[in-house]
């Protein structure tokens, strides 16, 4: 007999909205990292480290279309400061604009000839396009980039405003068919799925999972952190897994505090499990801690390296657009 949704996912959407926006614990608990492998995955419980320091804003600037090099690099010798790009994608499907921003990485006015993977980060409900700037994913990506240590890389993170089923709401629809297609027209980008990859908090990583495995042409990574599948997804996604190619399947990585609410601590475990069962590798992450910015901060710099993991050391084919 195939696992049945659980109870929990009926009311987990519910839950989102204060969920996320309960004030960040000064708990601090003490316990020493254990690692335990679990069929294709890792569970590992540890203290969450201390918040990174975030540095001053990047500069916004609005910046022109460019052309379509085809030429791709994987080391740079640059030392010029990264810089975050504000716009508004209009569409008949939406009532109102998709605010977005968009991280360039260091040196990318400079490197005519070079193209880039693309990072597409999601926030959490309630929040907005500025929740992962805030978290510092920006900084934590330019600081590995200028050590040399990560190829440079865009993130693009744009706005959810309504808080329905994918059904009801065209985020997601807008993203794939109309965002994707502005930022590889508008900037140098890797425009296949080996060079883009989608991640996001709490119903942003609902997003991510719906995305990454219902348009999974579109990626070639899922990171759901601190997931809460959506209600109406949860009867579907085995099908999704199923008709993915073998080889076409992404690299996902699962996270989330083990004080999380309940229900969306059981989404993201009943996630995983079906994951194992299903034999599908993945990385999964059980850390102490809560549904709070503070833990995702925390681990931001971890989730960066995983996402530019495959990125670095790599010569891409490209293709034009």
């Amino acid at each position: 007999m195939k696992d049945r949704p659980q109870w929990w996912l009926g009311f987990a959407l519910l839950c989102l909205g204060w969920a996320a926006c309960l004030p960040t614990s000064s708990f601090q608990p003490t316990l020493n990292p254990t690692r335990m492998p679990v069929g294709n995955a890792t569970i590992e419980v540890q203290a969450t480290t201390p918040l990174i320091s975030l540095s001053a804003p990047m500069p916004t600037v609005s910046l022109p279309a460019e052309p379509s090099p085809t030429s791709q690099s994987t080391s740079t010798a640059c030392s010029k400061a990264g810089t975050m790009v504000v716009g508004a994608l209009e569409s008949e499907r939406l009532r109102h604009a998709m605010d977005y921003r968009v991280y360039l990485p260091p040196c990318y006015a400079d490197d005519p000839d070079r193209r880039y993977p693309v990072l597409f980060l999601i926030h959490g409900q309630s929040y907005t396009d500025d929740q992962w700037d805030r978290l510092g994913a920006d900084e934590a990506a330019e600081h590995f980039i200028l050590k040399g240590e990560i190829a440079p890389f865009l993130i693009v993170m744009p706005r959810d405003r309504l808080w329905e089923q994918p059904s009801e709401d065209p985020f997601g629809e807008v993203l794939v068919n109309e965002l994707i297609p502005l930022i590889d027209r508008s900037y140098r980008t890797i425009p296949q799925r080996f060079g883009r990859a989608v991640g996001g908090l709490s119903r942003g990583a609902g997003w991510a999972v719906h995305l990454g495995l219902k348009d999974w042409q579109f990626f070639g990574a899922i990171g759901a952190h601190s997931l809460a599948i959506f209600e109406s997804d949860a009867p579907k996604i085995e099908r999704w897994l199923d008709q993915i190619p073998p080889a076409a399947l992404p690299r996902i990585f699962l996270d989330i505090g083990d004080r999380d609410r309940p229900p969306i601590l059981q989404s993201a475990i009943w996630f995983e499990q079906l994951l194992t069962r299903k034999r599908i590798p993945h990385e999964w992450y059980l850390y102490t801690g809560y549904h709070h910015e503070a833990y995702w901060q925390a681990h931001v710099e971890q989730y960066i390296r995983w996402y530019a993991a495959p990125w670095s050391g790599t010569e891409f084919d490209i293709i034009e657009p």
